[in-house]
């Protein structure tokens, strides 16, 4: 993917115009790693919290009436966490020192993220390979179950029938033709 090494390269240039930064991600809004520049942090755990993080400011925003997020801060202990939407798809992730001038954090963090929004936006799309065809499996064999009789439509002749006196061995139906009936 051609995208993915531009990020690469954009997040190693923001590195070193912020020397501050610890590390710096590019992912999805599913949490799958697109580039990354993190030493010593598990990039797919990072990303994705960064996406369940980003999912619940979202929330947020919307019950505080303040709209789409833009950007995410956290500040823990030893340093800052800041994320921001990058496009239409993806977010970036930025770890950083506690010294980090957090405006110059912002400044920068929201300019890589708009140069990788537009990377990933007009990039042309990886045509999907097709899938692989599984084996050809036997074809189970499949037990019949035997139909059961519908009932006929009753019609007079039918309803005649199944009045009559029902046949047994010993005595055998009697045609219906000159038979009477006895009261």
């Amino acid at each position: 993917m051609a995208a993915e090494a531009d990020i690469r390269e954009e997040l190693r240039r923001l590195r070193a115009r912020v020397p501050q930064l610890t590390g710096a991600l590019a992912a999805g809004p599913d949490g799958l790693v697109l580039a990354r520049d993190t030493p010593g942090v598990d990039p797919a755990a990072v990303a994705e919290l960064t996406a369940a993080a980003h999912g619940l400011a979202g929330k947020l925003a919307d019950a505080a009436g303040q709209g789409e997020v833009r950007e995410l801060l956290v500040r823990g202990v030893h340093g800052y966490v800041a994320a921001y939407t990058a496009g239409r798809a993806a977010l970036l992730t930025l770890l950083a020192e506690d010294g980090v001038s957090v405006g110059r954090l912002h400044l920068e963090g929201r300019r890589a993220a708009a140069r990788i929004g537009e990377l990933l936006d007009t990039a042309p799309p990886v045509p999907a390979e097709p899938a692989p065809k599984p084996a050809a499996k036997p074809a189970a064999t499949r037990a019949r179950t035997p139909r059961t009789a519908r009932p006929k439509p009753v019609t007079p002749r039918t309803a005649a029938a199944r009045t009559a006196t029902p046949t047994t061995p010993e005595t055998p139906a009697a045609p219906t033709a000159g038979r009477t009936t006895e009261s």
